[in-house]
């Protein structure tokens, strides 16, 4: 639990995250302090043993004495049970409540280790009927979780009321997870063309396609573009063997390797570095791209999940889902396009995603939601 100083005169705020992972953490703290109109108090849960924080966190909040509380909103995560803690604690029923969605449980890629269920799904199906207000940080989050919800109940057998997904889609928006302002500046040396300094800064997991990376850095060594890289990223106790793969196979091309857990440190890799790729088949906003853009790298990613709405086109390469060569030889014809021709920055292009943009868009959206449940008592 993470209290702030109380405050009567401030409209008082819980906020919930349920599975508080880097980037879940990294919201949290840059909302709480962006927003110093509210008096905020956090109840988080560590990012482990991920069917069990899905199923279980409104249990594992049963008899925390900050639910026992009145509020004045609360904000939690789409990993939160929103539906089973209400249930819990009947007197928040009328308490106003933001969905923040990270991520949903419709659009993440087989790896062939998860467990047939619909379970999760389901849970965060409630969760979006129960909440006031649900914020998505993409658009690209936001169609494919009400895609996948239509899919959803077309299978069920019987009984299924009409026009749910129209009901959360009227209730929805879109509203990113931002960028710090700190990140946002202009390069005072150019890219180095003939050399870059390549860039994949992404979770060390298989829906951010290491095997697709491993495909175009065995490209681009076959058309003897030389380049060097960077691979930097959480790490977990399993990790693809594309990994090890290149490394064993680049050593003399490699930059940094693996996590670097001081911050000021990434950061300067960001403003190094010359190109950002992504190879990912998963990402909801793609917040580790648009960091290292705002920094002034130059983005290559597939032209599929939410890159559309900010890479440039001329920086997006042809996706194949089903051929990994393929898409390697794509991304290589696009970088290879990049450093010939003249390029703009990209800071200015994500300029709309950085702090000082968004945060008044989430302090209207916090005060709507106040107002609402003003309006209903």
């Amino acid at each position: 639990m993470t209290p702030t100083t109380p405050s009567s005169s401030r409209p008082r705020l819980l906020l919930l995250s349920g599975y508080d992972a880097g980037s879940h953490q990294s919201w949290r703290e840059q909302l709480v302090a962006s927003q110093p109109d509210f008096d905020w108090q956090s109840l988080i849960l560590p990012p482990r043993y991920f069917r069990w924080r899905i199923r279980g966190n409104a249990l594992s909040w049963l008899d925390e004495p900050a639910l026992s509380e009145s509020w004045d909103a609360i904000v939690a995560t789409s990993m939160v049970d929103l539906a089973g803690l209400r249930a819990f604690h009947p007197h928040l029923a009328r308490t106003p409540v933001l969905l923040y969605m990270h991520e949903n449980q419709f659009a993440y890629p087989d790896s062939g280790d998860q467990h047939a269920s619909v379970d999760h799904q389901m849970v965060t199906l409630y969760s979006a009927l129960a909440a006031d207000r649900i914020a998505f940080n993409s658009e690209w989050n936001r169609t494919s979780f009400l895609d996948g919800v239509a899919a959803l109940l077309k299978r069920l057998p019987d009984r299924v009321p009409g026009g749910v997904v129209e009901r959360i889609r009227v209730k929805s928006t879109v509203l990113p997870v931002p960028v710090p302002d700190r990140l946002f500046v202009e390069r005072k040396t150019d890219m180095n063309r003939t050399q870059p300094h390549l860039l994949w800064n992404h979770r060390w997991e298989y829906d951010k396609g290491p095997d697709r990376l491993l495909a175009l850095l065995a490209e681009l060594d076959r058309r003897q573009l030389d380049f060097r890289i960077s691979v930097v990223g959480e790490q977990f106790r399993r990790r693809p063997e594309a990994f090890e793969a290149i490394r064993q196979r680049f050593p003399d091309r490699i930059r940094a390797w693996g996590f670097l857990p001081d911050r000021a440190a990434y950061d300067a890799l960001l403003r190094e570095a010359d190109v950002v790729i992504s190879t990912a088949l998963h990402d909801f906003q793609g917040l580790a791209m648009l960091e290292a853009m705002a920094a002034g790298c130059l983005p290559l990613a597939p032209d599929r999940l939410a890159y559309p709405e900010y890479v440039p086109a001329a920086c997006l390469y042809t996706g194949d889902r089903v051929s990994i060569e393929g898409e390697a030889s794509a991304a290589a014809d696009t970088l290879a396009s990049l450093l010939a021709a003249p390029v703009s920055s990209p800071v200015g292009v994500v300029a709309d995603w950085r702090l000082s943009r968004l945060q008044h868009r989430y302090r209207e959206e916090l005060g709507a939601l106040i107002d609402g449940e003003a309006g209903r008592a």
